[in-house]
């Protein structure tokens, strides 16, 4: 696989346009010793891809001059949001960048009431800010034309409350958080619930009759998974999004750290979906 490399000025340019890239952007083409004529990917993190060649290599900008777009089949055929209690020190960035790389389209940062880690104000912006390059890095490692999106830090009560009136709204502005109203939102549990592939293989089966009965295609539901920080959500949180229509489920008998959880129920989905 050639060089990768995130730009957000992709759209609207064709093959054969110039494009000058970013210092910081350059930086790394100039670590890669790269020289004019080398080839070299280019993306825009919606899902455009093209290919590039190098035309000048200047002391803080590069060059490139831009050749066809690249056909990218790297993303789960299911849309999955991951709704997260903010893990303490750098698991947070070991989250954004796994989850990056299984497939996740969205990640929402949530403060609960055992939250270690917890921010606002100027401080949650600027760690949005990191997180998202944390996700722009992974994705140019893994092969991603579309990076995920990573929202801006809130309380998990204000987030359900969000979610509750998108459910009942269908879209709406909330639904940037998410991926829709129609999404199967589930929590990660620790009680007795229902294991993680029982319930996907429902809602599966509930799609197919939705679609059924509407007479169109399938679509793939789209899945909200909302997991705690380190000691899990406390019982009142978990409550508060059960009483508003979501599945508590279970991923086995061992309990899992707050960075594993929703990593592992993503895993499940991909080895699922993608066949």
């Amino acid at each position: 696989m050639l060089p990768r490399f995130h730009v957000e000025d992709l759209p609207g340019l064709g093959s054969g346009d110039e494009l000058t890239l970013s210092e910081s952007v350059s930086r790394h083409v100039q670590v890669l010793r790269m020289q004019p004529g080398d080839a070299i990917t280019v993306f825009d993190g919606l899902g455009a891809e093209r290919q590039a060649t190098v035309v000048e290599m200047g002391r803080k900008r590069v060059t490139l001059r831009l050749g066809e777009p690249v056909a990218s089949d790297r993303e789960l055929p299911v849309e999955v949001t991951l709704a997260v209690g903010m893990p303490a020190n750098d698991r947070m960035d070991f989250v954004i960048e796994k989850a990056t790389e299984l497939g996740a389209r969205v990640i929402q940062p949530l403060v609960c009431e055992r939250s270690v880690l917890r921010l606002e104000g100027d401080r949650a912006a600027k760690k949005v800010a990191h997180w998202q390059g944390v996700a722009i890095a992974a994705a140019e490692q893994c092969g991603r034309a579309v990076v995920p999106r990573v929202m801006a830090v809130q309380t998990l009560a204000g987030w359900l409350r969000a979610e509750a009136g998108l459910g009942m709204q269908g879209a709406s502005a909330a639904q940037a958080t998410c991926v829709g109203g129609s999404a199967r939102r589930a929590v990660l549990s620790l009680r007795d619930a229902v294991p993680l592939t029982a319930w996907l293989e429902h809602a599966s089966a509930s799609a197919r009759a939705e679609a059924a009965s509407e007479a169109g295609a399938m679509s793939p539901p789209g899945f909200v998974f909302l997991n705690g920080p380190e000691g899990g959500l406390s019982p009142a949180e978990e409550e508060m999004a059960l009483r508003s229509g979501w599945q508590a489920v279970s991923l086995g008998r061992r309990v899992l750290r707050a960075d594993t959880a929703p990593l592992a129920a993503l895993s499940v989905i991909a080895a699922l979906h993608e066949r």
